[in-house]
């Protein structure tokens, strides 16, 4: 493969999956890992991509990404009303595992007051519980990403593998008709995916306004990774469907 198709190739592969190890990367594309690193490197000085321990991701859109406090206005009902619903799931002394997001800031509201463990990387939720007593609050560690509030990077992916946590509370940018879950953010893919091991039970919340969308940098996981659905009575009845023949519960408000 000629160098050239072989870095659109790489972009593309990086643009669909968010990040890959150099060893992924090197059998992908039917090279030795030596030649793989030597692409990164100079897709890297280029800009088209952002090298990290290991591996590369695709370059974020963070310039162009919302800030936090705005986002977490846009269809405040709708968001409330998943978290509610997602609140009645927990019982005391349970152990949460809380996505980033502006849903989960929302269920993290709902727990105020709950004897359950929150672990989580969002900055929003541990600013949320931080003063509460009877909630134990354990905050993973990682680079800040200011703008979305929220620890990234291999130290938070690190942390996750220590973990096991009864349910997760998975957020979305957007979701396909496939059921393809999806992030529009590179760097929140890998923790995403290991919050996903580090967790008994999925749920995934996603207000009706993702479904369908492709909304979203790459796809995180497929329905078959989720086991509970909560999103509004206005969601895609295609998309639900899916969900629901992939074995998911799924709960609408």
């Amino acid at each position: 493969m000629l160098r050239k198709a072989r870095h659109e190739k790489l972009l593309s592969l990086l643009g669909a999956e968010g990040v890959l190890p150099v060893r992924e990367i090197a059998q992908r594309l039917a090279v030795s890992e030596a030649t793989a690193r030597r692409d990164l490197d100079a897709l890297g000085r280029a800009g088209h991509l952002t090298r990290v321990y290991g591996g590369a991701l695709a370059s974020g859109r963070c310039g162009d990404e919302r800030p936090f406090a705005d986002v977490a206005v846009d269809d405040l009902a709708e968001k409330t009303a998943v978290a509610r619903r997602a609140a009645e799931l927990v019982a005391d002394g349970d152990v949460l595992l809380l996505d980033i997001g502006t849903t989960t800031l929302q269920l993290a509201k709902q727990l105020k007051g709950r004897e359950v463990t929150v672990v989580t990387s969002s900055l929003a939720v541990f600013d949320e519980l931080r003063e509460d007593p009877r909630v134990t609050l354990i905050l993973l560690g990682g680079q800040v990403r200011r703008n979305y509030r929220s620890l990234v990077g291999f130290l938070t992916e690190s942390n996750l593998r220590q973990l096991h946590v009864g349910r997760l509370f998975l957020g979305t940018s957007g979701v396909l008709p496939d059921g393809g879950v999806l992030d529009s953010t590179a760097v929140e893919v890998p923790v995403k995916r290991a919050m996903l091991a580090a967790a008994q039970h999925v749920v995934l919340l996603a207000t009706g306004n993702k479904f369908p969308g492709a909304t979203g940098l790459a796809r995180v996981c497929g329905p078959r990774d989720i086991d509970t659905l909560i999103t509004n009575d206005t969601s895609d009845p295609a998309t639900l469907a899916v969900f629901r023949e992939a074995d998911v519960e799924v709960l609408t408000v």
